[in-house]
């Protein structure tokens, strides 16, 4: 049986925690606190790192690999999935009753910082490391997004050969753009793809059936969420965003500042081993597969050598 970093640790530390039992406890999840190890209550050990998600099958995934990863590495893990959303769920991260959490950079940079301009994948990532309160820290962001893209068909993205939202200034082609009937306001809908990449469109607001409408050529361009299953059922094409109309959401870590180090070495691998194209096809085992989220992210670490 392989002997993890962490089991190392605490044989090492064994003698000077029999020293310290009648010291005061540590606020850090990873220092045991004897007082605490055994609570009846069935709350979690200081030891013990509380991950946590929202309440959204895709998110409690992520949550489930990282859970995975570390209990592979001798890490005692609590899991408090399907929390619900910000609201609910990062006071729980500030008071420190959960340490882990896999986030989004756009959308949770826009949660403490409402008028930022950073939209690159790079400039955002910056940006919310300085934007976060004191106590939480972010790893390693991923390749994987779960944001708002602009999507063609296979046939389409062939037949025009398109890769960049770039692309679609040079055709000689009607270009209609289907999404939600807010989106012709947003500053990345009809006026944005005109502003930035010189693309004029006309605007359907197909609602809940955009991928539908774009499918049977209602529509030829569809606002469609970067990890959406449907992108690899449905054989679409996610259309590059080369100058950042979109606000980057990359998948993230976001982490109690006392335990980020400790933790770094198991947590950044995932990060690096998560790409879009990857997170698109943990969400169809999900939703198409109908597989257990356990399953589902046993068996991705086993793929990616990470457990």
């Amino acid at each position: 049986m392989r002997t993890s970093r962490r089991t190392l640790a605490l044989l090492a530390g064994a003698a000077t925690a029999a020293l310290a039992l009648g010291a005061c406890s540590s606020s850090d999840p990873l220092d045991e606190d004897p007082s605490t190890s055994g609570d009846a209550g069935g709350s979690a050990g200081s030891d013990t790192i509380v991950i946590g998600s929202q309440a959204y099958y895709s998110n409690e995934i992520i949550a489930e690999i990282y859970a995975q990863a570390l209990e592979a590495e001798g890490f005692e893990v609590e899991r408090d999935f399907t929390i619900g959303q910000r609201d609910a769920y990062m006071p729980a991260l500030e008071n420190g009753e959960v340490h882990l959490f896999p986030e989004y950079t756009g959308n949770l940079l826009q949660f403490f910082d409402p008028e930022t301009t950073a939209t690159s994948p790079e400039d955002v990532y910056a940006a919310l490391q300085e934007a976060l309160p004191e106590g939480l820290t972010v790893l390693d962001q991923s390749t994987a997004t779960d944001q708002d893209s602009y999507n063609v068909t296979e046939d389409f993205a062939a037949q025009h050969d398109v890769t960049s939202l770039a692309d679609l200034a040079d055709l000689d082609v009607d270009l209609t753009l289907g999404g939600p009937a807010e989106l012709e306001q947003r500053p990345y809908g009809p006026q944005g793809l005109q502003d930035v990449y010189g693309v004029d469109v006309s605007f359907v607001a197909t609602g809940d059936t955009t991928v539908q409408d774009l499918v049977a050529g209602t529509v030829n361009v569809a606002n469609v969420f970067s990890a959406d299953p449907r992108i690899q059922t449905e054989g679409l094409v996610t259309l590059e965003d080369p100058e950042g109309l979109f606000l980057a959401s990359n998948v993230v870590p976001l982490v109690s500042t006392d335990i980020a180090d400790e933790i770094a070495d198991v947590i950044n691998p995932v990060s690096a081993a998560l790409t879009p194209e990857g997170l698109i096809d943990l969400n169809v085992q999900s939703t198409v597969d109908q597989r257990s989220t356990e399953d589902i992210a046993a068996d991705w670490l086993a793929e990616n050598d990470l457990a």
